[in-house]
C-alpha cells in the first residue's frame, strides 16, 4: 500500500476529535430550524445565538455583527457584492492583490463586467506580500472597497492586515479580508 503524504492541510485537515464531539449533538439531537417558534426551534435558535456570542467575543464584535455563511466562498462574495452594491453611488472602485482566492477574483471580475466596476490588483513581491504603500498609492477618491487576503492558500504568505486595514481608515475606505486560511494560527491578539 503506498504511504500518503498531504500537502493540502491549508485547504482541509481531518476533523478534530474534540470537535466532532462537539458538534455531535447536532447532527442528531438538536436538528431543529432556528427560525421555528416550535421548542426544537427555539432549542436551535438558543444554541446559534451562543455560537454567534461567542464568536463576536473573540474578534471583538457585536453579535449582531457576526453573519454564519456556508463557508469561505459565499462570505467573500457577501462582502464583495454586498458593500459595492450598497456604495456604488459612493464609487465604482474596488482593489484587491493579484493572487487573491477565486471567492474574491471573481466577483471582482463579474462587478467589472456587468456592473461597471473598475479593478485594481495589486501586484505582490516574490514573497507575496502586498507592498502597504502600493495601497496607499492606488487608493482613489471613488474606491470603495479592498479585499486583501489574510494568508494565502497556496504560498501561506502572511499579509501585514493590521496596516493594510489602517491605510483603508485613514482614507474612509472599507477594508475585507478573507481570514479563511488565516484564523486560529495567529494568536487573538493579533487579530484586532
Amino acid at each position: 500500500m503506498p504511504r500518503t503524504i498531504y500537502f493540502d492541510y491549508n485547504a482541509t485537515t481531518p476533523l478534530d476529535p474534540a470537535v466532532r464531539e462537539a458538534m455531535l449533538p447536532y447532527f442528531g439531537e438538536v436538528w431543529g430550524n432556528p427560525s421555528s417558534i416550535h421548542h426544537v426551534g427555539r432549542q436551535a435558535r438558543a444554541i446559534l445565538d451562543e455560537a454567534r456570542e461567542r464568536t463576536a467575543k473573540v474578534l471583538g464584535s457585536k453579535p449582531s455583527e457576526v453573519i454564519f455563511t456556508s463557508g469561505g466562498t459565499e462570505s467573500s462574495n457577501l462582502a464583495i457584492f454586498g458593500t459595492a452594491r450598497l456604495l456604488k453611488d459612493k464609487g465604482r472602485h474596488i482593489i484587491a492583490s493579484a493572487i487573491e482566492h477565486h471567492a474574491v477574483l471573481h466577483p471582482c471580475e463579474y462587478l467589472a463586467r456587468k456592473e461597471g466596476f473598475e479593478i485594481t490588483l495589486l501586484p505582490v513581491n516574490r514573497e507575496g506580500l502586498v507592498a502597504p504603500e502600493d495601497l496607499e498609492k492606488a487608493i482613489r477618491k471613488d474606491t470603495v472597497l479592498v479585499s486583501i487576503m489574510a494568508a494565502n492558500n497556496e504560498i501561506g504568505t502572511i499579509q501585514p492586515v493590521a496596516e493594510l486595514g489602517a491605510i483603508c481608515r485613514k482614507h474612509g475606505v472599507l477594508f475585507h479580508t478573507d481570514a479563511v486560511q488565516w484564523f486560529g494560527k495567529e494568536p487573538f491578539e493579533n487579530i484586532h
